[in-house]
């Protein structure tokens, strides 16, 4: 399960930010995970319940925000979201399609003390 590493990653993220800003303890996480990251959102979640005791982000709430697939049509330059993973534009049927989110994991924001 890569998650636990994805989180540790994140934690280790958020306590540089803690350290710049000269913080004490983070609050809340917000983070954005696009349908094709390969993250697992309730795993994530699970993983940083587990890992963020003892951490400067113990007690911290993580919301995740699902990403949906963001695609533009290479034929009629309609730009749309999909929920589910379809490689085709809804407006003209074609196959030439560009992913323009939904791939990758961002940390969007902390709130820190």
């Amino acid at each position: 399960m890569h998650e636990y590493s994805i989180v540790q990653a994140l934690l280790n993220q958020c306590e540089e930010h803690v350290e710049e800003n000269k913080a004490t303890k983070v609050t809340k996480v917000v983070i954005k995970v696009g349908v094709l990251s390969g993250v697992e959102a309730q795993l994530l979640q699970t993983a940083f319940d587990t890992f963020k005791e003892a951490t400067i982000c113990d007690g911290a709430e993580l919301i995740i925000n699902v990403q949906k697939l963001k695609l533009e049509c290479k034929e009629c330059g309609d730009i749309y979201e999909e929920d589910e993973i379809r490689y085709f534009c809804q407006k003209c049927e074609s196959l030439r399609v560009k992913v323009i989110d939904g791939e990758d994991m961002y940390l969007m924001s902390l709130e820190m003390e």
